[in-house]
């Protein structure tokens, strides 16, 4: 019986499970899906460069607390729940709660079924699974987050500064920053992994923080043996100076916020140089870039003039021409607003089987309550079949009794028996089981119709006495023989009734008796559950919970049989009041015929 029980139950909530948990040793995850809405709204596709920058605060996670030391127990894990993607931790503050995540996403992310990626964490014994160098892409030369790590190189190409001067700042737009005061500057000396050339093109981003206006004051440098190409601020303007021969200078065509971080990026190939602001093209120069081979400056020109004021971030070298459309994307996904993910709940192994909550409990019902869940059962099985086969018959008594109703309203007082006709013997036995008769066709005139029925006693009464007394049509009929041929009908109604209302008592027995039958298995499982406390002298929730949600489900095994079968028997009690009332008037309406034709 407790298999059974625990069959069905499976069986029933089934649909509900969620499956799939990538490593047991991990007690937490949390889904971050790409707003593919919002992409097409922008006019964006995920990039083949393209990367996710993951934060975390209060407001979409709440579980700082259960992290390792340092981060090392998360993984970052494609759509499927079965693919690591690589990622790094750029800073994690477990005390002011707030993370910043580098993941490289997949390729096939956009034409995913669900774009999303999945964030485990809750293993303490976990060892650190970052790869700050496989996260970025083989095509990003040069890779600066500015990151409690230092003034370095992220990348797999470790191009790391020769001179650094610039001071690490907090408050950065993604995690730290670094601020230039003017005199202060980053030299990177040159490598062959740096190369930037333009016949496969080159592109430059960062993120800058002014809050005064600046006096031509550089950004990036690097020179080439033939010429530079600098990024600058005039004023507030963002401004590209190409030194080739002649000095070209491409502005912007709007200037900058000051106090507000934007994206500065410059994009080279073989035909023009295009600067980018937030994202957005901001003019562009056809003219080829020369060759970048030699040392690479930030706050500063090569010698050190031209020193910039403000806050720098996220600074990034690519040997490839970034298409606007991988501009704009990243521009998004590092952003302020950071708009195009979204933060799903956290979820835990047993909250993604749904066993904690119901199977979980249903797994701790005792012997005693999986006796009364057994006997629920089967009150729930015999009340089904008796709704169910009770509206079959009430709605095929209910049709026949409106065909028949037709037809005798068409008929005159000295019509009265012509729809009576000599019941077959098959007919009779379909009589006893209304049943079988609602599943076959008509054997007969109205054979399925209680009010037929009535008729039928009515008319053989009529025709018995006036056959008696001689069977003259316009014979007159005593008011003794009335009341006699009434009697006779209102008997056949009220055996009518009887196979109307046979069995309907099983329901109220069910309505009535299934909460009362569920609530003694719940008290006999707490009585249960707090022996075995008493017992064993531990008293903590984990103790007592896992009894009491087991004793509550006999209880909810009482209500699923109570309730069904209470909407069942006041829709099947509502039709036979209405089939109770059409008998009661027909017999009124036949005896008033009757008396007007034979009194």
């Amino acid at each position: 019986m407790k298999r059974f029980g625990f069959l069905l139950l499976t069986c029933w909530l089934m649909p509900s499970l969620a499956f799939g948990w990538w490593n047991d040793d991990w007690g937490y995850k949390k889904k971050i899906s790409l707003d593919m809405e919002k992409l097409k709204q922008e006019g964006l596709t995920v990039p083949a460069t393209g990367y996710a920058l993951v934060r975390l605060h209060t407001g979409n996670f709440a579980f700082f607390a259960d992290l390792a030391d340092k981060g090392k127990d998360l993984r970052v894990l494609a759509g499927d729940e079965k693919t690591p993607l690589k990622f790094f931790i750029e800073k994690l503050d477990v005390i002011n709660e707030l993370a910043f995540i580098w993941v490289k996403l997949p390729a096939d992310l956009a034409t995913a079924e669900e774009p999303a990626i999945w964030l485990y964490y809750g293993n303490p014994e976990a060892v650190d699974g970052q790869d700050a160098p496989g996260t970025f892409d083989v095509n990003e030369i040069l890779a600066y987050p500015f990151s409690e790590a230092g003034i370095k190189d992220a990348s797999a190409y470790a191009n790391n500064p020769g001179e650094a001067t610039a001071t690490r700042a907090e408050g950065g737009l993604i995690g730290d920053a670094v601020s230039f005061n003017g005199s202060q500057i980053i030299r990177i000396p040159a490598t062959p992994s740096m190369l930037m050339a333009p016949a496969t093109g080159w592109t430059v981003s960062a993120w800058v923080k002014i809050d005064q206006a600046q006096t031509d004051a550089v950004i990036f440098q690097r020179s080439g043996a033939i010429g530079n190409v600098t990024l600058a601020i005039n004023g507030e303007i963002p401004t590209v100076e190409v030194t080739a021969g002649a000095k070209q200078q491409l502005p912007a065509t709007s200037p900058l916020t000051l106090g507000v971080w934007h994206q500065l990026t410059v994009t080279a190939n073989a035909d023009a140089i295009m600067l980018y602001v937030d994202g957005q093209a901001a003019g562009n120069l056809a003219i080829t870039s020369p060759e970048l081979n030699g040392e690479l400056t930030l706050g500063a020109d090569s010698t050190g003039a031209r020193g910039f004021t403000g806050l720098l971030d996220q600074f990034s070298v690519f040997k490839i021409a970034l298409d606007a459309n991988a501009v704009k994307f990243d521009s998004k996904i590092q952003g302020p607003d950071a708009g195009l993910l979204t933060y799903g709940e956290d979820s835990t192994p047993d909250g993604e089987e749904g066993e904690s909550l119901i199977l979980g409990a249903v797994k701790n019902v005792t012997t005693d309550g999986w006796i009364i869940i057994g006997i629920l059962g089967v009150m729930f099985l015999v009340s089904w079949i008796v709704m169910i086969s009770k509206a079959i018959v009430l709605n095929r008594v209910r049709s026949e009794n409106k065909k028949f109703e037709e037809a005798y309203s068409k008929l005159g007082s000295q019509d009265i028996g012509k729809l009576n006709h000599e019941e077959t013997e098959e007919e009779q036995d379909f009589a006893e089981s209304p049943l079988l008769l609602s599943f076959t066709k008509a054997h007969g005139a109205f054979t399925g119709s209680t009010i037929y029925r009535v008729y039928h006693v009515g008319v053989e009464e009529m025709n018995h006495r006036l056959s008696r007394n001689g069977g003259s049509e316009g014979q007159m009929l005593s008011a003794q023989s009335m009341n006699a041929v009434k009697a006779s009908m209102d008997a056949a109604l009220t055996r009518e009734l009887q196979k109307l209302n046979s069995q309907m008592v099983l329901l109220t027995i069910a309505i009535s008796g299934g909460p009362f039958l569920g609530l003694l298995g719940t008290v006999i499982g707490v009585m249960i559950t707090f022996s075995a406390i008493a017992v064993s002298g531990e008293v903590n929730v984990n103790a007592i919970a896992p009894g009491i949600a087991g004793a509550l489900t006999a209880t909810v095994a009482g209500l699923a049989v109570a309730i069904p079968c209470l909407f069942g028997y006041n829709y099947l009690g509502g039709i036979i009041k209405e089939v109770t009332a059409d008998m009661h008037v027909f017999v009124d309406e036949f005896v008033a015929k009757l008396s007007e034709q034979h009194t």
